[in-house]
């Protein structure tokens, strides 16, 4: 008789566990991740010549970037302020850029994380450094 009740208990236990196991399954959560912040570019890389746009950082001298041939276009922006503190980054802040530097999208329409910018008559790339 007490191991009829033991089996019931056990079997018990193992029944509610699953139930319980199961329940849990139909909360699935879910992590959003941020695209990284000027603090964080600059950690990695202390050296990066940066610029902040709608949120998102902005990076040169990237080589895969850099080897592409791209011609200015629609003028986008303009860096209106220069920062090197990276937690006092905001849209339109540069690292190294001058204020005043505009910011145009390429012509050729091959990738739209690239911006571009002339500074003393020679055109950079910028890639938009985003998660995912």
């Amino acid at each position: 008789m007490i191991n009829r009740v033991i089996s019931m208990f056990i079997i018990s236990t193992f029944t509610l566990s699953g139930c319980a196991s199961f329940q849990n399954n139909d909360h699935i959560e879910t992590h959003e991740t941020d695209n990284p912040n000027a603090e964080e570019v600059l950690q990695l890389d202390s050296e990066a010549d940066i610029f902040q746009l709608d949120g998102v950082i902005y990076k040169t001298n990237i080589d895969w970037v850099d080897e592409l041939t791209l011609t200015k276009g629609e003028g986008v922006s303009v860096i209106k302020s220069q920062k090197q503190n990276a937690t006092a980054f905001e849209n339109n802040t540069a690292n190294n850029l001058p204020i005043g530097t505009k910011i145009y999208e390429p012509q050729e329409k091959i990738d739209h994380n690239i911006l571009l910018v002339e500074l003393d008559g020679e055109i950079m790339s910028y890639y938009a450094i985003v998660e995912g």
